[in-house]
């Protein structure tokens, strides 16, 4: 009995401490992870609670800047329409730290099925971060396609 309580008691110690321990970097890179997973979901709400109310998005696919959370909902409300085989895979990232704001730059490849065929739309990201009271929210968000070679 003794030692199961000293195991559970030193798990508890790990797991409080290793979060204790967490780096902004490795934050970002989780919130990012967050992002990916609710676009994969179509979650177009969880999606959008990941920013902040004042952020600004300005959309792969979009021809105006959304500057609002209607804005940036009405944007992702796409997500709705998106095929089952809808997906996000995040290529490569460099994520810097700047006190209480974060830039994650990087690569992201949005791909789908559609009529039995794979489309693939390589794009680019910067997202900027912001730290509320402990939470890495999304400030701004650009996204463009890769241009052709």
């Amino acid at each position: 009995m003794y030692h199961s309580f000293r195991s559970a008691a030193a798990v508890l110690f790990l797991t409080l401490c290793s979060d204790g321990f967490a780096s902004p970097q490795s934050d970002v890179a989780a919130a990012t992870d967050v992002w990916i997973e609710a676009m994969n979901a179509r979650d177009t709400d969880r999606v959008v609670s990941l920013y902040d109310p004042t952020a600004v998005l300005w959309g792969t696919r979009s021809a105006t800047i959304r500057d609002n959370p209607a804005a940036v909902r009405e944007y992702f409300n796409g997500l709705k329409t998106a095929p089952t085989t809808y997906k996000v895979v995040v290529n490569d990232q460099r994520i810097r730290i700047f006190g209480e704001t974060a830039v994650n730059s990087g690569a992201y490849t949005f791909s789908e099925v559609r009529d039995d065929k794979p489309i693939l739309r390589p794009a680019r990201f910067t997202f900027v971060f912001a730290n509320r009271n402990g939470r890495w929210m999304i400030v701004d968000h650009h996204s463009s396609a890769v241009p052709a070679q």
